[in-house]
């Protein structure tokens, strides 16, 4: 019997029922309000924002549970009370007060100095990129400029170049003395050079041989040159890009050499630029000298961007080039 009731085994356990819950709940309660506003909210997560790319600090979503104990609590802590209408607390509300969200910049990586201004890509680039006009044609002296460069960067990568370039070598040096020469207005770009030409009855037939090179057409002589190009491209974009364990350079210039150049040359001119193709330095090195003092990667992307530049030139020269006739000339 307590205080004059007696207390059955069934009104017992009804008690107990009621009790040992309603303690639990206010022990949670209590514990998880002095723990809410003692480390609520402690660290804000970061995402990344798909519109701008940045990090920005984000706020927690609160749990249901931990909503539920919010609107359960604040009429407590703030004197209103549930039910209670006209209630006006006093400062906002717990979950009302979210932090100033401050945006964290990441800066861009810088792109290598190869492709730089003064940078042994960067300066090939340049004119090559100049020299496509807005108008859709190709301007010669941008485009030897270019081509100055690509010789420059090309001769001390191995003798099967140096055989490559030292023709490149003659027939930019020809062209120059044309765009430079007394005819030069006729001379400013690949379409005036073209239409001139063949008003002037400068260009030779197609499929033969001009008997002194020094004398070609200008047509023919870019032709020959936009060749050139094309292997050049090839080779350079495959080293860029070549797989660790795949080909290695001298099969991928190989080939390149096979798809642009091989079907113009003569025997004899094939099997020693082949041989040639075989005193290639590795891939490495290539990337070495492409880019001194890079990493493999970066060196990889830069010497990608640069073969992209020569591809978009090499095929709007050979737009012109078809739309003119003058593909046969050589």
């Amino acid at each position: 019997m307590v205080m004059g009731v007696s207390l059955t085994s069934p009104a017992l356990g009804r008690w107990l029922c009621h009790a040992i819950p309603f303690a639990i709940f206010t022990l949670l309660f209590l514990y998880t309000s002095a723990r809410l506003f003692r480390e609520w909210p402690l660290v804000l997560p970061a995402r990344r924002t798909q519109q701008s790319g940045l990090w920005e600090l984000e706020p927690p979503s609160p749990s249901p549970v931990l909503t539920t104990l919010l609107r359960f609590t604040s009429g407590v802590l703030t004197g209103c009370r549930p039910g209670v209408q006209a209630c006006n607390p006093e400062g906002p509300l717990p979950s009302q007060i979210v932090a100033e969200l401050i945006p964290l910049v990441v800066p861009e990586k810088e792109e290598p100095p190869c492709l730089g201004p003064q940078g042994v890509l960067g300066r090939m680039v340049s004119p090559f990129l100049a020299c496509m006009s807005p108008e859709g044609d190709v301007e010669l002296s941008q485009y030897l400029a270019g081509w100055r460069e690509l010789l420059r960067f090309l001769t001390p990568l191995g003798s099967v170049f140096a055989f490559a370039t030292s023709e490149a070598f003659i027939k930019v040096t020809a062209l120059e003395a044309r765009v430079h020469g007394p005819d030069a207005s006729h001379y400013t770009s690949l379409a005036s050079m073209a239409t001139w030409e063949r008003q002037a009855g400068l260009l030779e037939r197609p499929g033969t041989a001009a008997r002194n090179p020094a004398r070609a057409s200008g047509s023919r002589t870019l032709l020959l040159l936009h060749r050139a190009l094309r292997w050049s491209q090839l080779c350079l974009h495959r080293v860029a890009t070549g797989t660790l364990g795949g080909p290695d350079v001298g099969v991928q210039c190989g080939d390149a050499y096979s798809t642009a150049l091989a079907k113009h040359h003569p025997w004899l001119i094939r099997q020693a630029a082949r041989l040639a193709i075989l005193a290639l330095p590795g891939r490495s090195r290539l990337l070495q000298l492409a880019c001194p003092g890079t990493g493999e990667a970066d060196a990889r992307a830069a010497l990608t961007r640069a073969a992209r530049v020569l591809e978009n030139v090499y095929n709007r020269t050979q737009s012109l080039l078809a739309g003119h006739g003058l593909l046969q000339l050589a």
